[in-house]
């Protein structure tokens, strides 16, 4: 929202105070209040009939420093909160400044109000004259925020986001909507963001928080929120790792989700006609093309049209879905099916909810109902315990059944006007804060049903704390190169929004792709951390679309299985850390500034970088960062810094490894989910000096570790804790050496020169 009319103007109509002088303070052992003036205070006159504006400085743990900014005080609390944790924290406090651990936020005095952010020595940002505001007028109240940007600064995150990865010059709503990815709405909005510049920002907000990034005030980031009061969090980095480490930290660290989900899912599709046996073809049909499928996946209409959701099996079309889940399990499938928290008025779930009291109701106390989706529809109310404890249940009967998983669809159509939430929640504030009660009851439910580590959703909508229940993916894009593209620069931002895991339709979801893109896509979605065939009205089996899309298929789901211990050991880091398995180029390479526009290639863990191809005829350009980078298909070497232009078949894509990588290999490419340590092969790429540990991810944590140690021209492998038996002489003609230790290979890819 702008709230001025160039630089020096307000907007008609509008308000605006600003903190323009330092009055005094009150500091206590763990915060710092500051009471600033609306004007400058000359003598006892000047106090009277202007606001007094209140900023308090706490700290949730170290390194993060909490900005709430309050004109009135007298409002009512109303939820619903963001769930913030809290730390240890190290804090310093003056009549002046509140350190926390490494970051101190320092208060300017006198006339010349403002609020500085530093650490390590150097100012990160801070908020200058007329940066804080209180805002009146026909539009409402708001409370809004300016930091600084330096010269060079750019923005990232906010959630997936599918215009421009950087933020800057954009105006962007925090507001969950149904738009598809190739408008400016989102289906997964986060009031987050980081910069190069070694910070990020937290606006602790559950409702609508409005964005202009370098667009208002082109030298500025200004968030405001209605009302009299805005929070904030300010976290250091000093890197965008550890700024993505301290952020899910704060909201939530994503759960691991199982080994089997990094496999390759098959859907029905969305209005395709199937019943059981459409769905054994599909099945049948890729095991026998030696298509490896790990998820088959029911949408929308294993449930009668009308119904939804009434999650009852549409009898007409499967008379035995209890049977038909265990004849799936026999052929070593997990199955999903798709639910949302819409109950349509002809499901017998509507009057069991009406009467119960678990839909949502307006003021006057009716159900809340419309008919977009289906006809008649309520919404569950999930901030009563007992609609959720319903909820639930229904799901957990299936889950009793057989089911594995669920794709948790919707949760961005939230009415705000008129309703009434059992527990009094703010309608404006639940908008976007539903989707985080939505998916917690079902993820909850295949957690205590399956056992930690088995829960996964494939979820769409989300905000702060989402990244708790993975995975989510892209929502509906579509069959052409540039949705490919759009939905790329949507996983990139939401990965610099603090989400670990991320999928996409491969071949998009409506229209029918040109079988080109299909095989383009495939390659990226098969290198993405979860890999699913989707689409709207026509099935997305490969042989649909020709002999050579089977192929591809084929060899690049091979070729993710074979790649399990590696991609498995980033989605533990991810688990652990917050870092994400599908990396903007930026959080790896934070120190090089040609990576800060890149969103057409990533980093798929730490060691592999990935740039996908978005044309038939195979050309695609793509940026190497400094040293000798080895293409991991062909052996090739490139040398950065720089850019490369390359053309590729179908089965080839740009695919590089990091030098003085060690990427462990697993001996299967029928499966996803095996024990990695069982024939790995350690590939390791131009190794540097000194000693590098390599970890091969084990069942219940039963990891192996490797030690590679490089001293000069000399290199010793072995088993860490152990003697290090294999020593292999650098240089020479040698391009490949294998050596067996147990059930372990050692190859050493001498790049071509």
């Amino acid at each position: 929202m702008k709230f001025t009319d160039g630089y020096w103007r307000k907007r008609d109509g509008l308000t605006v105070v600003h903190p323009a002088h330092y009055l005094d303070s009150s500091a206590g052992p763990e915060s710092l209040t500051v009471y600033a003036a609306t004007k400058r205070i000359r003598d006892r006159g000047d106090t009277l009939d202007a606001p007094l504006i209140t900023v308090t400085l706490s700290a949730p743990m170290d390194d993060v420093v909490r900005v709430t900014i309050e004109h009135f005080q007298g409002g009512a609390p109303t939820g619903p909160d963001f769930a913030i944790a809290t730390g240890p924290a190290q804090i310093a406090v003056t009549d002046t400044s509140f350190t926390s651990g490494a970051l101190t936020a320092s208060v300017r005095t006198g006339d010349n109000w403002g609020l500085d952010f530093v650490a390590d020595g150097r100012r990160l940002t801070g908020s200058g004259w007329k940066g804080m505001g209180v805002v009146s007028g026909g539009a409402g109240d708001f409370v809004h925020e300016q930091l600084d940007l330096g010269v060079g600064e750019v923005v990232y995150g906010l959630g997936e986001r599918f215009g421009p990865l950087i933020k800057n010059g954009q105006s962007i709503d925090i507001w969950n909507e149904d738009g598809g990815t190739s408008s400016e709405q989102a289906y997964k909005n986060v009031p987050f963001y980081f910069t190069n510049a070694g910070y990020g920002v937290l606006v602790d907000h559950p409702g609508k928080v409005s964005f202009e990034v370098a667009s208002e005030m082109v030298t500025r980031t200004q968030f405001s929120v209605a009302g009299q009061a805005l929070s904030y969090l300010v976290l250091h980095g000093p890197t965008p790792a550890d700024v993505l480490r301290r952020y899910t930290a704060l909201t939530g660290r994503p759960a691991l989700p199982p080994a089997w989900s990094f496999g390759l899912w098959l859907t029905t599709s969305f209005t395709t006609s199937y019943d059981e046996e459409t769905v054994n073809k599909f099945v049948d049909g890729m095991a026998d093309r030696d298509l490896p499928l790990s998820v088959f996946h029911f949408d929308t209409f294993w449930m009668r049209e009308f119904n939804w959701c009434d999650f009852a099996w549409d009898t007409r079309t499967f008379p035995d879905p209890a049977g038909m889940l265990e004849r799936l399990a026999g052929k070593g499938l997990k199955v999903c099916l798709w639910i949302n928290p819409y109950i349509a008025q002809r499901s017998p779930l509507f009057a069991e909810g009406k009467a119960n009291g678990y839909l949502v109701r307006t003021a006057s106390g009716d159900v809340w109902q419309w008919d977009r989706w289906q006809a008649g529809m309520g919404l569950v109310d999930f901030t009563n315990p007992d609609a959720r404890a319903w909820y639930a249940g229904k799901l957990r009967a299936l889950v009793d059944m057989g089911v594995d998983a669920f794709k948790s669809d919707f949760g961005e159509r939230i009415p705000v006007d008129g309703i009434v939430w059992h527990d009094g929640s703010d309608p404006e504030r639940m908008h976007n804060y539903y989707t985080q009660l939505y998916n917690r009851v079902v993820f909850d439910v295949l957690r205590d049903a399956r056992g930690e580590g088995e829960a996964v959703l494939f979820a769409r909508s989300a905000t702060v704390g989402g990244q708790q229940f993975p995975v989510h993916w892209g929502g509906d894009n579509t069959g052409t190169f540039t949705s490919m593209a759009e939905s790329l620069r949507g996983g990139l931002s939401l990965m610099s929004s603090g989400f670990g895991f991320w999928s996409h339709d491969i071949g998009g979801f409506e229209g029918l792709p040109d079988p080109a893109v299909f095989k383009r896509w495939v390659a990226f979605g098969l290198l993405s951390s979860h890999s699913r065939l989707h689409g709207s009205k026509s099935y997305r089996v490969p042989w649909n679309f020709d002999e050579e899309a089977v192929d591809v298929l084929r060899f690049f789901t091979h070729l993710k299985y074979r790649l399990m211990p590696y991609v498995f050991g980033a989605a533990r880091e991810a688990h652990l850390t917050g870092v994400p398995v599908m990396r903007p180029m930026v959080v790896g390479f934070p120190d090089d500034p040609a990576v800060t526009y890149l969103d057409r290639q990533y980093l798929l863990g730490g060691d592999l970088l990935v740039a996908p191809v978005f044309s038939e005829s195979g050309e695609v350009s793509y940026y190497v960062p400094a040293g000798r980078w080895t293409h991991y298909l062909t052996g090739e070497v490139v040398q950065g810094p720089g850019w490369v232009r390359e053309t590729h078949g179908f089965d080839t894509v740009p695919l590089l490894v990091r030098p003085g990588a060690a990427i462990p290999v697993g001996a299967r490419q029928d499966r996803p989910d095996y024990d990695y340590r069982d024939g790995v092969t350690l590939r390791l790429f131009e190794p540097a000096a000194g000693r590098t540990a390599v970890v091969v991810p084990g069942p219940s944590g039963a990891d192996t570790v490797f030690s590679v140690v490089r001293e000069g021209a000399e290199l010793r492998v072995g088993r860490s804790g152990e003697p290090l038996p294999w020593r292999v002489q650098l240089g020479g003609d040698i391009t490949e050496l294998a050596a067996e230790q147990d059930s372990c290979t050692l190859t050493l890819d001498q790049q071509r020169r």
